[in-house]
């Protein structure tokens, strides 16, 4: 039997470390494994937990194929900002790292080839691989959770901009007066859209006397308040989180259609928790950026959830290893 060829991607976030097994055509993912980031224990902490699930990862790959593969090497998606040329990662304050060489570290430790890219970027980049993206090749991703993260993908490469900065789609300004980002400026799409975001809007219309019931999901703690209760509020019916979702939706069509104008994408891609609003989101979000985008650009392009749940920064990272080695996914 042909020895097939593996690579193992990992997805590093400020909530979980991600590990899967994949073959180099992308056609699936073995051993996926997840634990949650140890982040109070330093960044030498979280790449031991890297070789921990790469083991286990291969050892579940080993138990489902046999022994009848090689591993390539390791492709890693973390936050930024980083240098990927060096696979260092400059500063994360999620995980609180600062010029740390992660790329490197893994390397030594599981001696085999490793590359580096944006958490971010990956996650697109496995949507346009192997996700709801595939196929085209002008690609505008957006990730969100507790923040906003993007991802630009050009004839089937990764733009990273002249510094690994490119795709920072969270910041772009959308109320050049409005609240407050945790980047320091004011009216960031972050603010407005991210899941923290959406959380903190709702809890304080609760607060103001809005009527609703959002208080029954979380036994009255309204600190608690996530976004995901917001979206099973909002399939209950509860006015104020359908209200919260429709605006969600307003001020991401607006970013949308920014995006949209500047680089005529055929697939806009969104991808995170806040996807599990379905319907209720998508509709009103395409229908603004119908509205404010230009028109021969708006029929161009697709608006998607992503497919890939869970797994798309995993698939990412395995794209991204074999752009960076051996020139194209």
């Amino acid at each position: 039997m042909a020895t097939q060829r593996m690579i193992l991607g990992v997805d590093v976030g400020g909530t979980n470390v991600v590990v899967g097994t994949v073959p180099e055509d992308g056609s699936t993912v073995h051993g996926l494994r997840q634990v949650k980031t140890r982040v109070r224990n330093g960044a030498d902490a979280v790449v031991h937990q890297i070789e921990t699930l790469i083991g286990e990862s291969l050892e579940a790959t080993r138990r489902t194929v046999g022994d009848t593969f090689e591993v390539a090497g390791v492709g890693i998606g973390a936050p930024g900002p980083l240098d990927t040329t060096r696979g260092i990662v400059l500063l994360t304050p999620n995980l609180g790292w600062r010029d740390y060489p992660l790329r490197d570290r893994v390397s030594a430790t599981v001696d085999l080839p490793a590359t580096l890219d944006n958490d971010a970027n990956c996650a697109i980049f496995g949507e346009w691989w192997r996700g709801a993206a595939r196929g085209a090749s002008h690609v505008i991703g957006l990730t969100i959770g507790t923040g906003i993260g993007g991802g630009i993908i050009l004839d089937g490469q990764i733009y990273h901009g002249s510094s690994d900065i490119a795709a920072e789609f969270g910041h772009m300004t959308i109320d050049s007066t409005g609240r407050q980002c945790g980047c320091g400026n004011y009216g960031c799409l972050e603010a407005y859209a991210s899941g923290t975001a959406i959380a903190a809007r709702a809890r304080e219309s609760a607060e103001a006397g809005a009527d609703t019931n959002l208080g029954q999901f979380v036994d009255g703690d309204l600190s608690s308040l996530s976004a995901a209760v917001v979206y099973e509020a909002a399939s209950r019916g509860d006015e104020l989180a359908l209200e919260v979702i429709k605006d969600t939706a307003r001020f991401l069509g607006a970013g949308v259609s920014n995006l949209i104008n500047i680089f005529n994408p055929e697939v806009v891609v969104i991808c995170g928790g806040v996807t599990a609003a379905g319907d209720r989101l998508f509709t009103p979000l395409r229908a603004e950026v119908r509205r404010r985008a230009f028109r021969p650009a708006v029929e161009g392009c697709r608006i998607v959830a992503g497919d890939l749940v869970g797994t798309a920064g995993v698939f990412g990272a395995v794209a991204a290893f074999k752009v960076q080695t051996w020139g194209a996914a």
